[in-house]
């Protein structure tokens, strides 16, 4: 099993469902990779196109299958659901690094827009031992 972290460079979104009929929706995204969960900035104002260009890292083994990606609608009351993509991680374990690309946005099981990002997998320095001496 191969440890090191996942940096993902989470892009923009496009196609959206608005969920705020009076305003543009406020989106964000709330990246989880097993346990680990981390919050994206809020694009104020973005409606259907976020952009947001902002990298998380996360501690992985390649035997982490996949980052979770859940698209929420900032609001004073209650987030609203937007969407959410799923990632498989297996092919960035064995290419080291996705360049960005789009991935697809479900809701209840239905396309609604798309989410692009890009992936880079670094696998942690492995330390030797003493006892791993080359000079035996």
């Amino acid at each position: 099993m191969v440890h090191g972290k996942l940096e993902v460079l989470l892009v923009s979104a496009k196609g959206l469902e608005d969920t705020d009929f009076l305003n543009n929706m406020d989106p964000f995204v709330i990246l989880t990779c097993r346990t680990q969960e981390q919050k994206s900035s809020v694009a104020n104002g973005a409606g259907s196109e976020p952009e947001w260009n902002e990298t998380f890292i996360f501690t992985v083994s390649d035997e982490t299958p996949q980052l979770h990606l859940k698209i929420m609608d900032s609001d004073v009351t209650n987030d609203d659901f937007v969407g959410e993509a799923t990632i498989p991680l297996e092919v960035v374990f064995q290419e080291g690094s996705l360049p960005p690309a789009v991935h697809p946005v479900v809701k209840e099981e239905k396309y609604c827009g798309e989410i692009k990002l890009a992936l880079t997998f670094t696998p942690a320095e492995e330390t030797r031992s003493p006892d791993d001496s080359v000079w035996s």
